[in-house]
């Protein structure tokens, strides 16, 4: 279960965030609805730790995950993937290397680098651009891509993380 607990971001004197508190059990979806500049982005982004909160507290299935630092702060970013309103892919590489940096947090420093993949990660990504009817570009270069072509890519590179928790900012805007 993911429990916020009021959970406040603010940025100077502007409160992004002002006492958000809720319980999310496994399974469940969740939309957050509200006006542009409400807070929503900055909510999900406090979620999986990419902002500090200014107070308040975060957990995951009973650890605490406001206090992750370093190693241990990645794996919970690798478990907690986010579909970023921008798609971030990196526009030169090809499709399908762009989905396997999702599985980047899984490797040592080198590998990562190097783009080094096993092949079971390469099947997996195979899989996940299928899934979004894109296993033909895999070898494409991404920036060649439509719009909605490199968000299903940013989607697959979600996915292959394998993540406990999948956090989507206007995916599919």
């Amino acid at each position: 279960m993911l429990v916020l607990s009021e959970l406040h971001k603010t940025f100077g004197q502007t409160r992004a965030v002002d006492g958000a508190s809720v319980e999310i059990r496994k399974g469940q979806m969740v939309g957050i609805i509200g006006r542009s500049r409400a807070g929503k982005s900055t909510l999900l982004r406090l979620i999986n730790r990419l902002l500090d909160p200014t107070s308040g507290s975060i957990s995951f299935d009973g650890h605490n995950v406001t206090g992750l630092r370093g190693r241990q702060l990645r794996l919970w970013r690798a478990s907690c993937a986010m579909i970023f309103q921008q798609f971030n892919l990196i526009e030169r590489m090809d499709v399908l290397t762009n989905v396997l940096v999702g599985r980047i947090a899984h490797h040592g420093f080198v590998s990562s680098m190097a783009c080094r993949f096993s092949d079971v990660e390469r099947a997996m990504a195979i899989k996940a651009l299928d899934r979004l009817d894109l296993a033909p570009q895999a070898l494409q270069r991404a920036g060649t891509l439509s719009g909605g072509q490199q968000q299903r890519v940013a989607i697959a590179k979600a996915l292959v993380q394998n993540p406990n928790i999948l956090l989507a900012d206007e995916p599919i805007a």
